[in-house]
């Protein structure tokens, strides 16, 4: 608008201001074309136009800067892009690799050498772009729980392991790979490598052996082991301290952020693992419940309180409904008819209880009365239950839970009721008064996969026919397959007094019957097989299974467990794993 002022003046009082303008415009104009500075009309043109215009020969043939003179076409300026030249090491794991998108004007530099951006294993004494998680691991039937970070290195660089019996480290190309840059070449007899699809079932076949896998390769047929008592599936697991914590790092010549390329940070994010303890028989009655009395009433959870609180999700089945006028305990009953005095509960919210199994057979022990009392207990202390309820309906339905992102549905039934009387028995639900739900399979059989298509990983339990073997019944193989056959993740006998084996079938892991958690059969089985059992601590990532840690507990007395010695429990769990059908 100032300029048109000049050029075309309203008022013929500023005739004067308009010559002095053009002369001094013809001036300015009249030094840019003969200077070296570019005001190039011919450039202006192209731009205003897209015309692809060739321009005439330079002033100076000695310049060559592109902004000075045109001698080619044009192109679009928003389509000129500098190329750079990335290298992703070739032993970068499949996630990582998957995950990195280049970005426009970024090739595949042949090698790192040529390259201005390279990807590649770094030190620890860089700051890392990204932290990748590998995971030592053998099949689950293993006997050690971890070994220490001397004894690994020693083993790459070809020492035996006792525990492994000389067994070389299993591990794909990529895995070696990546060790070999963090730690140097190994003995070359210290490492056999396999592909990803053939590491588990070679492993299995080949007893005892070892595997190096990342953390995203996890799956419950693998044992992770400890180095050094750090073990990545625990939630108090350090990555700091931990040696197969991995550091990637992003090197370039300018400014990249890790994002621009999509770089995961890591493999393994904490807001995404969840951990699930599974639990056998609690009844809180007879001795259990007058040991309760005098020595306190959560005196039971003395030494196991904490691993049971620490999960994220605690599971109970509690067998045994509360009752306002359950009378004292006394440490023998000649009737099986029981109840627990209401304050009891306090030793479940001592462990931290979430979800409750109400499979039981003795949940209508003390009437319908006792067992809405029971459930009305639960609801005040928001605590979810299933496997039984104020009616069928309820009984049969699954309760959900969601926890850093994993999606579970518990169900559960009783068939051990039938089984051992050959009839329906007070304990089991009707539409018209409470107890537990009955097995029905045609219905089960739909309603898993239901859940499961929906996202969910079912946990279903079962209340069984009871009985004193280590090894499995094949009344009870021919159901809990029944439930693996129908998708349900975790299979977990909750029947058991005395501890049974294990199984995988299908995408499941079974485990036919943990033990009791709190209940009073002290040195009551024969060779005092009811003193030890499982907890079983399941592990969740990013909605899927990917390891169980069995957690071996032995009584002391009749009402409290404790954490096995290491000798109790490399003798239990060889008793358990010779007794499982694998």
């Amino acid at each position: 608008m100032v300029y048109g002022h000049f050029l075309y003046p309203k008022n013929p009082s500023r005739k004067m201001a308009r010559g002095i303008f053009v002369v001094v415009y013809l001036f300015i104009l009249g030094l840019s074309l003969g200077s070296c500075q570019l005001i190039n009309p011919i450039s202006e043109h192209v731009l205003a136009t897209d015309e692809p215009i060739i321009g005439a020969s330079p002033a100076s043939p000695t310049r060559t800067n592109p902004t000075d003179y045109i001698t080619q076409p044009v192109p679009d300026p928003s389509a000129t892009q500098s190329t750079h030249l990335i290298w992703l090491a070739p032993y970068l794991p499949e996630m990582m690799q998957a995950a990195i998108t280049l970005p426009v004007g970024y090739k595949h530099a042949p090698t790192s050498a040529e390259a201005d951006v390279t990807i590649q294993v770094g030190d620890m004494n860089m700051l890392p772009t990204s932290q990748w998680i590998y995971a030592l691991v053998a099949p689950f039937p293993t006997i050690p729980d971890g070994v220490t970070f001397d004894e690994l290195i020693h083993a790459w660089e070809g020492d035996t392991h006792p525990q492994f019996d000389g067994s070389p480290l299993l591990m794909t190309e990529s895995t070696l790979g990546v060790l070999t840059a963090f730690w140097g070449a190994p003995n070359p007899q210290a490492v056999r490598l396999l592909s990803g699809d053939e590491l588990l079932a070679y492993a299995w076949s080949n007893k005892p052996s070892w595997a190096i896998v990342p953390f995203e390769e996890l799956e419950p047929r693998w044992k992770v082991l400890a180095i050094d008592d750090q073990s990545p599936i625990r939630k108090d697991f350090n990555p700091s301290t931990y040696s197969l914590t991995i550091p990637f790092i992003l090197s370039s010549d300018f400014s990249l952020h890790p994002e621009s390329l999509s770089l995961p940070s890591t493999n393994r994010d904490t807001s995404r693992l969840t951990t699930l303890v599974m639990t056998g028989v609690t009844a809180l009655v007879r001795a259990t419940a007058y040991t309760m009395e005098l020595k306190g009433i959560t005196y039971p959870a003395l030494d196991i309180g904490s691993v049971l609180a620490d999960a994220d999700i605690t599971h109970i089945s509690n067998e045994i409904p509360f009752s306002p006028d359950c009378p004292y305990p006394s440490p023998s009953m000649p009737s099986l008819v029981f109840c627990s005095n209401p304050k009891y509960i306090e030793l479940l919210e001592t462990i931290g209880t979430d979800v409750i199994e109400l499979t039981g057979d003795h949940f209508m022990d003390y009437g319908a009365d006792a067992t809405l009392y029971t459930l009305e207990m639960y609801q005040d202390h928001s605590w979810l239950y299933y496997g039984g309820g104020a009616n069928s309906g309820e009984a049969q339905q699954p309760v959900f839970i969601e926890n850093n992102g994993n999606r579970f549905a518990f169900i559960g039934c009783n068939i051990g009721c039938q089984v051992k009387t050959e009839i329906p028995c007070d304990a089991i639900a009707t539409a018209n008064h409470p107890g537990a739900a009955q097995c029905d399979f045609d219905w089960l059989s739909t309603e898993i996969p239901a859940l499961r298509e929906a996202g969910y990983q079912v946990i279903f339990t079962f209340q069984h026919r009871e009985y004193y073997t280590y090894t499995t019944e094949p009344l009870l193989a021919v159901d809990f397959g029944k439930i693996s056959a129908a998708g349900a993740t975790i299979i977990s006998g909750s029947q058991a007094h005395q501890p049974h084996g294990f199984s995988f079938e299908d995408e499941s892991y079974i485990h036919y019957g943990l033990g009791n958690l709190f209940f009073d059969q002290f040195h009551y089985c024969g060779y005092y097989a009811c003193d030890d059992a499982f907890i079983d601590r399941h592990v969740f990532y990013n909605g899927r299974h990917i390891s169980t840690e069995l957690i071996t507990i032995h009584f002391v007395d009749y009402a409290r467990p404790r954490l096995m010695t290491l000798d109790e429990r490399v003798h239990f769990l060889e008793l358990m794993f010779s007794a499982s059908d694998w």
